[in-house]
């Protein structure tokens, strides 16, 4: 393959992170380029004849006309292979835990350049096929073990195709040989190292549709508000409403096996807490640390305003490849607000006609980009096997705004609304996801896929408690005008079971060790109980018995508890729902519950 010619140009004109270049003819859009006698990392962004508008993914004071601008004839690329698991990277993938060893300081030195996998480590390979097998791209090439929780599949690289000329076993830095794969005119030296440009989709074979659940363990997500695997998710609210702890309890509790995480523009000490507390955090699933399987991008608002728009790119890519081995991946960006920010920076210097609210008017259509690189899908390769990334999007919108450009085109293209409420975070319930605004289109599809597993109960549990807390809004207007005693008993027991339902149910503590998590059996038997209690009481009033008594009855304050039965003992749920029949038949005439029950 010839070699691209070097292109040399010098800079023109400095302003923030974008830098004009002259002499840069024969460059292409999204080319990276080397910028200055410091060599800084930047992309082409603009290209006007031989000038080009780079935008710089690091500081650029001290730079002047004159210094040279060398394009590397690449697209902006993140490395892939072994390694990527337990690492901490910036917006453009360098490691910052290395960086910080080769600079001798915790501050990011201009122009350094190290690797963002490391290239002297040994990783123990494992062929998966035999010398003349025929394989094309996706194909299982062998495995290595990247961490006690992740097996790295080492597959066939895009546009490859052919016969096992060789394989071998043994220990083999990422640049190293693995295998060759020949097509009968040409040999590709196959290493594990692999390379890919961070604004294109890696492709897949089919996408499926988005009709499985993806568990988190908060009820009010898994119940009210689903979210499939593959899906979408957004999540806007104001400034401590609780999105950074959302997103970590969906990080640790999701059922998906890979965690990306980025962090885009947020502040220092927020992504200087993640980077402390996830080494910690222990994986509920295997015991081991949660970092055996996660990837973390940290970058914060103090960093370039430029490497912020890529971070995003940067940390759905490295999605996208342990999607391609088969793995369930759960993306969480927190901020796209940010990241938005900083496409308004770079469009402003451009000089870009502006959209609403000074975003550029390609602001819809970048989100969209993102987001639909989310899905389920059947990976290329002869072995059928099955991905997915699930993208899980936090928004700031300023003052809790939801009318701003940034929530409204999320919107658009996501299908969960996790709406945060700062009054029920000043209430101290958390999470603080309004029932009232948030929305799933998954939960129609995910419903039916419980009813089969919990006989047909499943989606009228739902449909009845959301009733319940709408009509209890509007009960709740009434008795701040005219005053409790104007509701009949009947009103007030849908007040006394939907206070059940938020305070017992949807009311979740992060800190606890039990109650941080509930899976689904849990949340069906203890929702089953508060309805089916409901239906009991309201059958009591109806024959006559009187509001105390039913507020009064000792099974209440162990409803009140289920929520911190441990998984271990769910029967102690279900031994409730006789116990309840036993103590409302008590409150009733000779003849008992009849067919209530």
């Amino acid at each position: 393959m010839a070699i691209k010619e070097k292109i040399i140009g010098s800079i023109a004109k400095i302003s923030g992170p974008l830098v004009v270049a002259d002499g840069m003819s024969g460059a292409g859009m999204y080319d990276v380029v080397r910028v200055g006698d410091l060599g800084l990392v930047g992309e082409i962004i603009e290209l006007k004849g031989s000038t080009a508008s780079i935008q710089v993914y690091e500081e650029t004071s001290g730079l002047k006309p004159g210094e040279p601008v060398e394009s590397t004839g690449a697209p902006l690329s993140v490395e892939l292979g072994p390694g990527l698991i337990e690492q901490f990277y910036d917006g453009v993938q360098r490691p910052l835990n290395l960086i910080e060893k080769a600079a001798e300081s915790p501050f990011i030195s201009r122009g350094i350049n190290v690797p963002a996998i490391g290239r002297s480590k040994k990783w123990d390979f494992e062929p998966a096929v035999e010398e003349g097998t025929e394989v094309g791209e996706g194909d299982l090439l062998g495995t290595v073990d990247e961490t006690v929780l992740v097996k790295h599949r080492v597959l066939v690289p895009h546009g490859v195709r052919g016969k096992v000329k060789s394989i071998s076993r043994g220990s083999f830095t990422v640049e190293e040989t693995v295998a060759v794969i020949t097509d009968g005119e040409k040999d590709t030296e196959v290493a594990m190292l692999r390379r890919w440009p961070v604004r294109s989709p890696r492709p897949v074979l089919q996408r499926l549709a988005p009709n499985v659940p993806l568990t988190t363990g908060q009820r009010v997500v898994d119940t009210f508000f689903p979210l499939s695997r593959g899906g979408a998710a957004c999540v806007p609210g104001p400034f401590g409403s609780g999105k950074t702890v959302i997103q970590h309890q969906l990080a640790k509790w999701a059922d998906a096996e890979i965690v990306v995480y980025v962090g885009c523009g947020e502040r220092g000490n927020e992504m200087t807490d993640v980077l402390l507390e996830f080494p910690e955090l222990e994986d509920p699933r295997s015991g081991e640390p949660l970092m055996k399987r996660t990837v973390l991008i940290a970058n914060t608002s103090n960093m370039p305003v430029a490497a912020r728009e890529a971070s995003i790119y940067t940390g759905i890519t490295i999605a996208e490849y342990y999607r391609d081995m088969g793995y369930s991946v759960a993306l969480m960006a927190d901020s796209t607000s940010r990241w938005a920010e900083a496409l308004r920076e770079i469009s402003g210097r451009l000089e870009e006609m502006p959209g609403e609210e000074g975003y550029p008017a390609y602001l819809g259509t970048r989100l969209a980009s993102f987001y639909e690189r989310a899905g389920r899908a059947i990976c290329l390769g002869n072995d059928g096997r099955e991905g997915s990334i699930t993208s899980i999007g936090a928004v700031s919108p300023p003052g809790g705004d939801l009318s701003e450009p940034v929530s409204q085109n999320t919107l658009r293209v996501t299908k969960v609304f996790w709406g945060l409420d700062a009054n029920l975070a000043y209430q101290r319930h958390f999470p603080a996801i309004n029932w009232l605004l948030s929305y799933s289109l998954y939960a129609e599809k995910l419903g039916e896929y419980w009813d089969n597993l919990y006989d047909g109960e499943w989606s009228a549990l739902r449909t009845e408690a959301m009733s319940l807390l709408e009509e209890e809004d509007r009960l709740r207007e009434i008795v701040r005008l005219v005053g409790i005693d104007a509701l009949s008993r009947q009103e007030r027991m849908i007040l006394e079971t939907s206070k059940s339902l938020r305070e017992d149910f949807l009311h979740q503590n992060a800190f606890h060790e039990v109650d941080t998590f509930a899976s689904m059996d849990k949340q069906f038997r203890m929702l089953r109980n508060i309805i089916s209690f409901h239906h009991l009481c309201k059958d009591a009033l109806e024959r006559g018995s009187t509001i105390q008594e039913v507020f009064s009855l000792p099974v209440r304050d162990q409803i009140a508890r289920m929520r911190y039965v441990d998984e271990k003992e769910l029967d102690k749920i279900d031994d409730l729902l006789p116990q309840m029949k036993k103590e409302v038949e008590k409150l009733l005439p000779e003849g008992g519950m009849g067919d209530v029950a």
